[in-house]
């Protein structure tokens, strides 16, 4: 690996990766948010339900996002991060493509499986190589930036897949007639996903590869062996990364007792909900995490130490992903609720809605990391009183509001409300995170911030609203009702961060001023 020895902070390089990275978020979030607008024709086309959308939007996807994100964690912090970037921006966009083919839930959800995984190499590679490229004084701004490409994207996603499926659906009522006989869903992520490998052969040749730790004066050797430890990494994920020391048999035991765990916990959801999928896949999913936890206190009691044993990275992984466990419910099952209680048509719901979102949550998550930045100046505490006031205040108003409206037009305003406050976390969150550990582990901690939104935001978040929408419907509510009924319930999980944030602002000071310190002291050379 040659990484650029003439990298400026904040220059040339920076400028033009962030532009790119930005794009690269965009394509990511359009390939993942399409989904949510074909839901109503692949529901009814492959025979599926709410709770099974769910699955596909949120659990398919978001498991092997997570789990695969760990291990990529890691590549990124010791091999090319353009690189990395641009193979998994083919993949996933390949993935895209070949879900267009899918003729059942099984495949389609393999192919979900797929984009998770290619995804998975982008954001951690990003956090990293950005947090190289500028300053600790704007980072927050600049990850707003680059986040935002997760709303334009979201709108985008939305737009392009309800144009496609109404022109397709008009041009083809009898999909026997159309081209390879695809039906107007299958076409729209095929249309969506053949740019996406273009894109990667742009990212590939203009992204240069900054000096890691220069942001800061805190040079980080490349690892001469990057595969190797990313190997190890993806070892971790198993028991048999416990093996080897001399509390082999605590360790095990302790392993042990968590799957048994696990495996009580999904089995009885399992048996409460009758979905076997959405809970072997999140069951494994949460093993392998708690298992690379574990492991992780063994290889690098470093990382462990300071990702772990920090009241206020703690509090804060507690809080984060509740906020996008409304949000992704949401965007996986608001084309639905415009469609069943509104009457809208899916290019209505693309171009209204798309535009909302993307406009909405760009202003959100730019503002969010400007105000951050600005709080954090004054207030140790600053960028998570702006996440509180956005994530929670604001994110409930809007909600309520948008699902409660008799009026499509006030309802669309409270959802451009919604918007905004629900983006506002994202700069913000991650920056505490990378602040909160040394420069030579922030794609790993980047990957486990990921993680968490994912395993708990993403995994859950549509599968609970889709599963309790189900259950009011089997009762004989009408489909608009059950679903306005379902997004009112799932809003009170946002009382555990109005809690959790402010546990986490008492304890941010003193842990963000004592990361060098503690890290010396179990042995770290900086």
């Amino acid at each position: 690996m040659s990484e650029e020895k003439n990298s400026e902070v904040g220059g040339y390089h920076a400028k033009v990766a962030l532009s790119l990275l930005v794009l690269v978020y965009i394509f990511n979030f359009v390939d993942r948010q399409i989904l949510s607008i074909l839901a109503e024709d692949i529901k009814a086309d492959l025979g599926i339900s709410n709770s099974d959308i769910g699955f596909l939007f949120g659990t398919a996807f978001g498991v092997f996002y997570s789990v695969v994100g760990i291990p990529m964690g890691k590549l990124a912090d010791s091999w090319n991060r353009k690189n990395l970037i641009s193979i998994g921006l083919a993949f996933w966009s390949l993935m895209t493509f070949m879900s267009g083919t899918a003729k059942s839930f099984l495949s389609l959800s393999i192919y979900r499986f797929g984009v998770g995984i290619g995804e998975s190499t982008a954001t951690p590679s990003a956090y990293s190589l950005l947090s190289d490229y500028f300053s600790p004084r704007v980072r927050a701004t600049v990850l707003s930036i680059y986040s935002s490409g997760l709303y334009l994207g979201a709108g985008i996603g939305l737009f392009l897949g309800g144009a496609i499926l109404d022109t397709w659906n008009s041009a083809y009522p009898d999909p026997t007639q159309a081209p390879f006989g695809l039906k107007g869903w299958q076409a729209a992520f095929m249309g969506v996903g053949l740019p996406g490998i273009l894109l990667s052969l742009i990212t590939f040749t203009f992204i240069k590869e900054p000096i890691r730790g220069m942001s800061e004066g805190i040079i980080t050797e490349p690892s001469k062996e990057p595969f190797k430890d990313t190997f190890k990494e993806f070892i971790g994920l198993t028991p048999l990364s416990l093996l080897g020391d001399k509390d082999t048999l605590k360790s095990l035991g302790i392993n042990f007792l968590i799957a048994s765990t696990i495996f009580l916990l999904c089995f009885s959801l399992y048996k409460l909900t009758d979905d076997f999928l959405q809970w072997v896949a999140w069951g494994i999913g949460t093993y392998l995490v708690c298992t690379w936890i574990q492991s992780l206190s063994k290889r690098d009691i470093v990382a462990f130490t300071l990702m772990f044993r920090s009241k206020a990275i703690i509090y804060s992984f507690i809080s984060f992903p509740c906020i996008p466990f409304v949000g992704y419910a949401y965007s996986a099952f608001t084309p639905s609720f415009y469609i069943n209680y509104h009457g809208m048509t899916a290019l209505e719901i693309g171009t209204m809605i798309g535009l909302i979102t993307a406009i909405g949550s760009f202003i959100g998550v730019i503002g969010g990391g400007y105000f951050g930045d600005k709080l954090r100046d004054k207030y140790s505490g600053g960028r998570l009183y702006v996440i509180f006031v956005g994530g929670v205040l604001i994110t409930t108003l809007g909600c309520l509001g948008m699902i409660y409206s008799e009026s499509r037009n006030a309802s669309l305003v409270f959802n451009f409300i919604y918007h905004i406050g629900s983006s506002v976390y994202v700069g913000c969150a991650a920056t505490t995170v990378t602040n909160l550990v040394l420069p030579r582990m922030r794609a790993m901690a980047g990957a486990f911030f990921i993680l968490t939104l994912s395993m708990i935001g993403l995994a859950l978040g549509p599968y609970t609203l889709g599963r309790i929408s189900d259950m009011f419907e089997y009762q004989g509510y009408a489909p608009g009702d059950a679903m306005q009924t379902s997004m009112a319930l799932i809003l009170f999980i946002l009382i555990i961060p109005t809690i959790t944030l402010f546990l986490a602002v008492k304890n941010l000071k003193a842990d963000e001023e004592s990361v060098s310190d503690r890290a010396r002291a179990l042995g770290e050379k900086i």
